[in-house]
């Protein structure tokens, strides 16, 4: 048992360095590995992947660490596994596309346009109406929450984690502020679109404008209590990214 221990120790090891950046876990850097893979379409839907002993071999990891990784993959109804029949990555419309995790990996690489178009499409349908539910139903703890968002976003900026993370912040605040449970659940995907999207777009370039006044518009009119301004300026906050984000696309 002793020697089995130290066996898989060492076998971890190596895959910290082979397989994980620093600080994750082994497990997750296996599953953000396949993720990113299954994704990116290296692993088409209906592909069986290698055998828990050939992938374990292949990675230089243990069977355990690569058995957790399917568990999570598993979760998030990217693969399904059966014995004898193996891991099969599952259809599209069976993966849990909102997932935060998922988001980043489709994020990865190049994501497919087809779905940061829905990305905004959904962004499109959510946020406007919470922005206007957020101007009828906000208090004063919302509000201070939001003007906090917006000027670390003015001190940070987008171009750093701390000035995304604001900005995140700024529009979990608005779903938070619409009292509506359902939508209140929806904060970590939409907060996670808004932070791939926004890094995707400064990939290869500069942001093509300042971002400020588009959110300062949708915080005022909330500020004021007016539900239809709110959601018009939420509404051209999210289209103006989209077209951001097609510009990225096509450089």
């Amino acid at each position: 048992m002793k020697t089995d221990s130290i066996s898989t120790e060492t076998d971890d090891k190596k895959a910290t360095k082979d397989v994980r950046g620093p600080g994750r876990r082994l497990h997750g850097a296996i599953a953000h590995k396949l993720g990113t893979e299954i994704l990116s379409g290296k692993y088409q839907p209906g592909d069986i992947l290698s055998g828990e002993v050939a992938f374990a071999e292949e990675l230089k990891v243990s069977r355990s660490a690569y058995r957790e990784a399917i568990q999570v993959l598993t979760a998030k109804g990217l693969v399904a596994s059966r014995p004898k029949a193996g891991t099969r990555v599952m259809p599209r419309d069976r993966w849990n596309l909102l997932d935060p995790d998922v988001l980043g990996w489709a994020f990865t690489g190049d994501p497919d346009v087809e779905f940061v178009r829905s990305l905004f499409e959904l962004r499109a349908i959510v946020e406007p109406a919470a922005a206007r539910l957020a101007a009828q139903r906000r208090d004063r703890d919302d509000l201070k929450t939001m003007k906090a968002a917006l000027a670390d976003m003015r001190r940070h900026t987008l171009t750093t984690e701390a000035g995304r993370a604001a900005d995140r912040d700024f529009h979990n605040a608005i779903l938070q502020a619409t009292r509506n449970d359902a939508l209140m659940v929806l904060s970590a995907s939409i907060g996670a679109a808004v932070n791939w999207t926004t890094q995707f777009k400064q990939r290869s370039r500069a942001l093509p404008r300042n971002p400020m006044p588009d959110h300062v518009l949708v915080y005022d009119a909330i500020a004021a209590g007016d539900g239809e301004a709110a959601a018009a300026a939420m509404n051209v906050l999210v289209e103006l990214a989209l077209d951001d984000t097609r510009s990225a696309m096509e450089e």
